[in-house]
């Protein structure tokens, strides 16, 4: 009952995944929370309000304009009371009525007048999920710190199999209200995310396909569990990670510069940025002017992060990141002792369901005496169970 007190308003939209919000509210119950519940029209189809009003203990509620609420401004009343605005299943409609500010039911109404945070679980069919105007009216929330939860990669109602399906409720309860053990707490935690650019001329630059999404969630999860987070992060497109103290930069040389001024304070760094290995020699002060058939550019090796801070003389726990195409066991390991670190996860990053900009990862963590791996998962949950199984290591080797 760690969320004693909590209020959970609960949104349903029109998808065939509404069939498990009754589990759903049963599981944010469980953990305490008070959950009332808000259904559309569409959404009645899928799920019995009867049903809900029986799990939750409290009368769901669908009318904008409640004759039984004061006033008759229910949808005030439930704004001012959520302590956080779930919508699960949150369908592709649904985002981009969001998007757009459309306010012509209770649900869409709620989230204009609520100041509570507001999640989403989407939950739709793989080709609507990535459609251009679905991923632009992501793009948008995600801006207004709006945080997405999945969807999840796999088979579908329809029989298409790809990304579009709704977290599972246990996945989405314990992601908003995580019980989390404070395994990090008292420790202070420097990690890197996202991509470095590295300047050709006053508009160009050349950059990766990283999105930060990865070391974000590593940078929550360790929040979670009670550490005190500094996050370096290259230039992204995502929400800045809440309660944790995020330094921004641009390139290679300024991410090592950053880190280098901090992680003397750290007891665990997380190298989890795509670090650009080299950059060219000269930045021109003018733009380059197309001329000949061929132009040519000479490069030089940028500085080392992950291998400067593991060999510090009093260097911090370090988990290093191997993004690989190809070998990935082997290169992994060959970067685990080359630069000396207490761990390594390593993705392949060919594969496009969990490579880049990817909800979704999979990991195979090694250390010098073992190895794990990390199925395939929402990266948000797989940043639990790796800073999980860190911490564990960690402490394992703050005793030998």
């Amino acid at each position: 009952m760690q969320y004693k007190g909590k209020n959970i308003l609960l949104g349903i939209t029109g998808g065939i995944a509404a069939y498990k919000t009754p589990d759903l509210v049963r599981k944010l119950i469980a953990k305490g929370a008070e959950v009332r519940v808000v259904v559309t029209d569409s959404a009645k189809e899928f799920v019995s309000p009867l049903a809900l009003q029986a799990v939750s203990g409290n009368p769901v509620s669908d009318n904008l304009l409640d004759k039984d609420a004061e006033a008759a401004m229910g949808h005030i009343e439930l704004a001012k009371w959520a302590d956080q605005l779930l919508i699960a299943p949150a369908t592709a409609n649904f985002m981009a009525k969001l998007t757009y500010g459309l306010a012509d039911d209770l649900l869409s109404t709620l989230c204009l007048a609520t100041a509570a945070p507001i999640t989403i679980a989407p939950a739709m069919n793989q080709q609507m999920w990535l459609a251009p105007a679905t991923q632009d009216n992501l793009a948008v929330l995600q801006k207004r710190n709006v945080r997405f939860l999945g969807p999840a990669q796999g088979e579908q109602a329809c029989g298409d199999v790809g990304p579009g399906r709704m977290l599972e409720p246990q996945d989405i309860a314990d992601l908003v209200l995580p019980d989390l053990p404070q395994l990090l707490f008292g420790r202070k935690v420097l990690i890197t995310a996202g991509p470095t650019r590295e300047d050709i001329d006053p508009v160009r630059y050349i950059t990766n396909h990283s999105s930060g999404k990865m070391g974000y969630a590593l940078a929550q999860a360790a929040q979670q569990l009670g550490a005190e987070v500094t996050l370096v992060s290259g230039p992204v497109n995502i929400p800045k990670p809440n309660k944790v103290k995020t330094l921004n930069i641009s390139s290679a040389e300024q991410m090592h510069e950053t880190v280098m001024q901090n992680v003397m304070h750290s007891d665990i760094f997380i190298g989890c940025a795509a670090v650009a290995d080299y950059k060219p020699l000269n930045r021109t002060s003018q733009k380059i002017k197309k001329s000949d058939q061929e132009l040519t550019l000479t490069f030089i090796k940028n500085p080392d992060i992950l291998s400067d801070v593991a060999h510090l003389d009093n260097p911090p726990f370090t988990l290093g990141f191997a993004a690989e195409t190809q070998n990935v066991k082997e290169y992994a390991l060959s970067k685990l002792q080359r630069k000396k670190l207490n761990m390594i996860a390593a993705n392949d990053v060919s594969d496009d369901k969990i490579g880049f900009n990817s909800e979704q990862n999979a990991l195979t963590v090694f250390w010098p005496e073992g190895e794990q791996k990390l199925e395939i998962a929402d990266k948000s949950i797989l940043a639990i169970q790796l800073m999980k199984l860190l911490a564990l290591r960690y402490k394992e080797n703050k005793n030998d």
